[in-house]
């Protein structure tokens, strides 16, 4: 099961979905895209400062003082986790 937990001062998305075989876990890849698409995102666009860490099955991302942009971004990915964990509640949990 994946993890995924949205504070004040960061994100942390941990664990594997196990939904189906590796390379065809489409509940994994949701969630990897949603995280990459963040990472990226607030680099690009919101240009605020943040750090992160990516490993097998482990992503922690952390920032301070979020410009509005950059909280309005982590809100779209709450809300597509959300998305995700509405039709894959036995995958996906927020914590």
């Amino acid at each position: 099961m994946i993890a995924v937990s949205v504070r004040k001062d960061g994100v942390t998305v941990s664990g594997h979905a196990g939904y189906a075989e590796p390379g065809k876990d489409i509940v994994c890849s949701a969630i990897t895209i949603l995280t990459e698409t963040l990472i990226n995102s607030i680099e690009s666009f919101a240009k605020d400062e943040i750090q992160y860490e990516i490993s097998g099955g482990l992503v922690r991302i952390y920032y301070r003082n979020l410009s509005e942009a950059g909280k309005l971004l982590v809100d779209s990915f709450f809300i597509g986790v959300c998305n995700v964990v509405r039709d894959y509640p036995d995958y996906v949990k927020i914590i």
